[in-house]
């Protein structure tokens, strides 16, 4: 029998982002800022270099990572 669970050839279809989403990555984008500055210049100081990304990259990262997994099944 097949399994009819998942899309095409076995893989699941890509469902566009809800606005629910973009809320909550720009709630925890906004949390992420001053932890990631904070990390950021911890980082700075200790290697005494600027690191290749920010403080807007790490927080963006940061909320990149853990906005899907509030939606994940």
């Amino acid at each position: 029998m097949s399994d009819h669970t998942a899309g095409e050839n076995g893989h699941h279809a890509h469902r566009a982002p809800r606005a629910e989403f973009y809320v909550y990555f720009a709630l925890i984008f906004l949390v992420a800022i001053p932890f990631a500055a904070i990390a950021w210049v911890v980082q700075t100081i200790l290697e005494r270099r600027l690191p290749v990304h920010g403080p807007l990259a790490r927080a963006w990262r940061e909320a990149g990572s853990i906005t899907p997994n509030i939606f994940r099944p």
